[in-house]
């Protein structure tokens, strides 16, 4: 029996969100560069949205590219935003056929004109579709965004909008890049590694946490069903006792 027969389709999670990690270690054990490990990574972006689109989930944040990312070598982040551009232009039909809408978080003001022109042209055909909403986060890290909306707070106290003792955590969240989306309940990072490597920090405070040693090109459909799989085992209290629930 497959982990897609397992899952129970009443108790999804209604965002799941990815850190894909793994391109490049995947790439130099087929002796290729890394670059090759970005471009099969792309398949599993495509295959792992597809499935998550079929079984009904409603949000899907895949973590892109980071603020971090762009202290890579200047080569690889070149081809990285290469890539990204092709593959917004061939996968949006895609995208819109499978009724997927795309949404963006991050600070973009460091895009190349080229990325930044693919991901509106996406987002303005893809805006009709009510199936399930694909974030990519690019740009982006959770130290960035905090301290963007902290700013963006303090000058709205200045202006008079509101008085300090007016900001509480709802209050805090409507500045946020995610103040659309809620909080994800299952973070899975592929690759090996077990941290969230400054992965929305604030969103992920009762996540549900999956690690596995699978590189991201190799994680296809069966590995995101395990991983649902595994979340629908877990028991989900929120500071509550067993009893409660």
């Amino acid at each position: 029996m497959s982990y897609q027969d397992k899952i129970d389709k009443s108790a999804l999670p209604k965002h799941i969100a990815i850190i894909m990690d793994g391109n490049g270690r995947w790439a130099k054990q087929q002796g290729k560069e890394r670059s090759y490990g970005h471009q099969y990574g792309v398949k599993s972006v495509r295959k792992i949205t597809e499935a998550a689109a079929k079984i009904g989930i409603d949000y899907l944040t895949l973590y892109t590219f980071s603020t971090e990312n762009w202290n890579r070598p200047e080569q690889e982040v070149e081809a990285l935003m290469s890539l990204l551009a092709y593959a917004l232009e061939k996968e949006t039909d895609t995208l819109k056929q499978n009724n997927v809408r795309l949404r963006i978080i991050g600070d973009l003001s460091q895009m190349p004109v080229s990325v930044k022109e693919a991901l509106e042209k996406s987002m303005v055909i893809t805006s009709v579709c009510t199936g399930l909403t694909l974030i990519l986060a690019l740009s982006y890290s959770s130290r960035w965004e905090i301290v963007h909306a902290v700013r963006q707070i303090a000058a709205a106290v200045q202006n008079g909008e509101f008085s300090v003792e007016a900001i509480d955590t709802k209050k805090f969240e409507t500045y946020l890049n995610t103040k659309d989306f809620p909080d994800p309940d299952l973070l899975i990072r592929t690759g090996g590694e077990i941290r969230i490597s400054n992965f929305l920090l604030w969103q992920s405070a009762y996540s549900e946490l999956y690690f596995t040693d699978e590189y991201w090109p190799d994680f296809r459909e069966e590995s995101l069903y395990k991983a649902i799989y595994e979340y629908q085992r877990r028991e989900r209290r929120f500071g509550k006792i067993s009893e409660q629930l």
